[in-house]
C-alpha cells in the first residue's frame, strides 16, 4: 500500500491509449480507469485497474484476439462472471485488465464505487485509512485483507444505489 501517485492517471492514459489502438473498428464502448488508483488522493496498491467495457458479451471473443495481438493473456473470469480477466504484457505498467459488457453488474459496481468516492473525499480517506490498517494486520493474507473491505464497499455501493 501506497499513498497516491499522480503518475497513476498518466500511466491509465498509456494503457487507455495502447488498448484503443487495436479495437479501431472494433467492439469498443470505453476504457475505465478504476478501483483505488483512479480515485484521487486515495492510497492503493500501484497497480492500475482497467475496465474495457464491450457492447456485449458476445463481442468477448473478438476483444480476445485484439487484446493478445498486445501480448495480454486471457485466463477466464477467475470466478467473477461479469468481468473476464487479463494477464498483462511483461514491457506494460503494473495492471489488473478485465474486459466486461457495458450491461455487466460487476462494471456498474466498478464505476459506482469509484464515483462515490471521487465525489466523496470524506468517503476516500476512510477507506484509505481502513486499506493501510488491514495491509498492515495483513501483510501475507490477501484474503483476509479483501475481506476485510468487504463491509466498507457494500455500505458504499449501498449509498451509491449499485447493491452489492
Amino acid at each position: 500500500m501506497v499513498d497516491y501517485d499522480s503518475s497513476w492517471p498518466v500511466l491509465f492514459a498509456e494503457i487507455a491509449e495502447r488498448v484503443q489502438t487495436v479495437f479501431v473498428g472494433g467492439p469498443l464502448v470505453s476504457v475505465e480507469h478504476v478501483g483505488s488508483t483512479a480515485v484521487p488522493g486515495l492510497s492503493a496498491k500501484p497497480i492500475i485497474d482497467v475496465d474495457v467495457v464491450i457492447p456485449s458479451r458476445a463481442d468477448l471473443p473478438d476483444a480476445i484476439t485484439r487484446l493478445a495481438t498486445l501480448g495480454y493473456k486471457h485466463p477466464g473470469d477467475l470466478g467473477i462472471t461479469s468481468r473476464e480477466a487479463f494477464r498483462s504484457p511483461t514491457d506494460a505498467p503494473l495492471q489488473n485488465l478485465y474486459v466486461c459488457a457495458e450491461d455487466s453488474p460487476e462494471l456498474r459496481r466498478h464505476l459506482a464505487f469509484r464515483d462515490y468516492l471521487r465525489a466523496d473525499p470524506n468517503e476516500a480517506r476512510r477507506y484509505g485509512q481502513l486499506k493501510q490498517q488491514l495491509a498492515a494486520r495483513h501483510v501475507a493474507d490477501i484474503d483476509a485483507y479483501v475481506n476485510g473491505k468487504a463491509d466498507f464497499v457494500k455500505s458504499v455501493l449501498e449509498k451509491a444505489g449499485a447493491g452489492a
